[in-house]
């Protein structure tokens, strides 16, 4: 068995002295883990980051077995690990990469898009709001996307002001009623009514956050999110709470 592709490296771990085992995301085989022997050596090491763009073969006897990747370099983003927050960023995408996705299960819409937020964090660009979007693609492709194209209660898509936090589908000010403080403030940047003025990427990532930790990691994976996600949150938002608990 064997392929040859593009690929992304989310993860990397020792294997023996010698090698390393990692995991990338290609838009036609997924997550995908590998062997590389000689890994470990200080040439190889430093292109074989997470971050990383990769020309990839690889081979194994059975489909099912761990295999080897053969691995030349294209992309390195080493820009990143001279800033925190696009290192904060880079980390927070690769964990997530690696704790929500089965292996070799492709979702190619989700690794074109961490491509995009990827290139846009080595560029130095705002992309801030990439993120929380890329937040929402990834609860999609896991069977947990949001449906904010109109109220739950009335039917209306004018005027949309909460989220449930249940259901995850939007609400507008009329049908929230009584139930408004039990509900999720919807921002304009995930197209909440303009008259909603807080602050937008906080209770966007606030959002996501919930149904990341209570439906993708409480129902699905069993695990609490990995830290990195929160700790990417404190530094967009610049609070210590709030969001960035998740």
């Amino acid at each position: 068995m064997e392929w040859q592709a593009e690929g992304t490296v989310i993860a990397r771990r020792p294997h023996g002295e010698t090698a390393v085992i990692i995991e990338v995301l290609t838009l036609q085989h997924g997550r995908h883990a590998g062997l590389v022997p000689g890994g470990a050596s200080r040439k190889r090491a430093a292109m074989l980051q997470p971050g990383a763009r990769l020309d990839l073969h690889w081979r194994a006897r059975q489909e099912d077995h761990l295999g080897h990747f053969t691995a030349e370099p294209l992309r390195q983003r080493v820009s990143l690990l001279g800033d925190p927050l696009g290192l904060a960023g880079l980390n927070a995408v690769c964990a997530l990469l690696c704790f929500a996705l089965p292996e070799r299960d492709p979702h190619p819409a989700l690794a074109a898009m961490t491509e995009a937020l990827l290139d846009r964090m080595e560029a130095g660009e705002d992309w801030a709001e990439d993120y929380l979007h890329w937040e929402m693609r990834l609860l999609d492709e896991m069977g947990y996307g949001l449906d904010l194209s109109a109220c739950a209660v009335t039917g209306a898509r004018e005027g949309l002001a909460y989220v449930s936090p249940r259901s995850g589908r939007a609400v507008s000010r009329e049908g929230a009623g009584e139930w408004a403080d039990r509900l999720l403030p919807l921002p304009a940047i995930l197209g909440g009514a303009d008259s909603n003025r807080g602050n937008g990427l906080a209770e966007g990532l606030t959002i996501t956050g919930h149904f990341l930790e209570a439906r993708l990691a409480a129902e699905l994976i069993g695990r609490p999110l990995p830290a990195a996600r929160g700790r990417l949150v404190r530094r967009l938002t610049g609070a210590a709470g709030s969001a960035g608990d998740y």
